[in-house]
């Protein structure tokens, strides 16, 4: 049966074309339409069907073509994950809010900032009522909120832990940026919070959801190109004065490290799917510069696998932009440009054809990671499921950060805690 919103959508046009019910059929099993009159009917291929509550189009390219997507079929509004955004920064305004446009289960339903004049500013721009922009004091007033379903935490690192325990207290599902807190244990104390209030925790890695990274688990797990031998993974930026809230260790938790170097550590473990057995590490700042003395500027650190598989990652806050990882096989290499990049991610296989070595570029569909992992977390809230990166994979890299830091430290090879149980719940599906 047609949706309601199809049926009145239908309704109107025949309303307006003065075409009787009879001249405009669509059902389960097919579509077919008189058209407007002196025109022409459209073909089924056309007008699609309805299934399952949603529009689908029969492929009208050739099949030497790539298929197009299937229209968005989004939740009625009623139906959506309402979040409240906690702290209206960079992130949260250049690329989080924006995200809800393309999301198809959850909208912006209150903020949470310390600037009344940018939360009013903000709250007009989003259809957000004023009475729904609060400051951190009143932060237990979202309680009284029932459209706020979830909150997204984009506080500095150093306060994600004592919100996400605030929004665990009033029954709040807590959605946190990475890297999840300052330290294991307040990441521990975080999850333990969550599950006792009986309340969902999912770390924003955007990047486990992001399509080229998809891709490139799928092709290391397909054994296409062999065994998985290297990865390289590099997350440099050169960053710039101070103050700002990077360079504090209070706020930051450390320098590169936690804040981009962890994108390089999270990937050698969703990659392979395995966990590091042995971790070396060097740290490096330049002196007499004011912005180093709290958190380090550069760290690099290997990590050795149990398939014998090993990583060198780079992370630095001196270097000019680079977000590449490379997969090195056993029968081609993969690179990936920009993989840890909010857009303009790529795909280059170099491997042996013929008698040369010839290149492809792998070219997917860009999808906007915040609003894929926004919906995500929209879905398993609504099922009562775990996400795919809930607080324990957080944890997880927050234990082999601190092995990491240790590594530097003592100049010497380190080995990490063993993992006691999984860290990522069932893989992402198409939502």
């Amino acid at each position: 049966m047609p949706d309601d919103s199809f049926s009145a959508t239908r309704r109107g046009l025949i309303r307006a074309s003065g075409l009787s019910a009879m001249g405009l059929a669509i059902g389960t099993t097919g579509a077919s339409a008189s058209g407007a009159p002196g025109y022409p009917a459209p073909s089924d291929m056309d007008v699609g069907q309805v299934r399952n509550g949603q529009v689908v189009f029969p492929n009208w390219r050739s099949e030497a073509e790539p298929r197009t997507p299937p229209p968005p079929a989004p939740r009625p509004p009623g139906e959506r994950v309402g979040y409240a955004i906690v702290a209206l920064g960079r992130l949260s305004l250049e690329e989080i809010l924006p995200a809800f446009a393309e999301c198809k289960s959850a909208y912006p339903a209150a903020l949470v900032t310390g600037s009344p004049q940018k939360g009013s500013v903000v709250a007009r721009q989003y259809g957000i009522p004023e009475t729904a922009v609060l400051g951190y004091a009143d932060f237990e007033t979202l309680r009284d909120l029932p459209a706020v379903k979830a909150v997204y935490v984009v506080l500095p690192n150093g306060m994600h832990r004592e919100y996400t325990l605030r929004a665990a207290a009033i029954g709040k599902h807590v959605l946190c940026e990475k890297p999840m807190a300052n330290t294991a244990a307040e990441a521990r104390e975080m999850v333990e919070a969550c599950a006792k209030a009986g309340v969902r925790l999912m770390v924003a890695y955007r990047c486990q959801y992001e399509p080229y990274n998809r891709a490139a688990i799928a092709l290391v797990r397909s054994g296409e190109l062999g065994k998985l031998r290297f990865i390289e993974a590099t997350n440099v930026q050169a960053n710039g004065p101070g103050p700002q809230w990077r360079y504090s260790k209070a706020l930051a938790g450390g320098g590169a490290l936690p804040d981009i170097g962890l994108y390089c550590l999270n990937a050698t473990r969703y990659i392979t799917g395995e966990e590091p057995v042995e971790i070396t590490a060097r740290r490096y700042s330049p002196p007499g510069d004011e912005r180093w003395k709290e958190v380090e500027e550069s760290m690099s650190f290997g990590l050795r696998f149990p398939s014998g598989v090993m990583a060198n990652c780079l992370s630095s806050y001196g270097a000019f932009n680079d977000k590449t990882l490379r997969l090195h096989f056993e029968g081609g290499t993969v690179e990936m440009p920009d993989a840890f990049s909010y857009v303009g991610q790529r795909m280059i296989v170099s491997r042996k054809s013929g008698d040369v070595v010839g290149q492809e570029e792998r070219k997917i569909q860009h999808r906007n990671q915040f609003a894929l992992e926004i919906d995500h977390f929209s879905e398993r809230v609504l099922a009562d499921e775990t996400p795919h990166t809930p607080g324990e994979e957080g944890l997880r890299d927050m234990q082999l950060m601190e092995t990491v830091y240790r590594a530097a430290a003592e100049n010497r090879p380190q080995v990490p805690e063993p993992v006691q149980a999984a860290t990522r719940g069932p893989e992402p599906r198409e939502e």
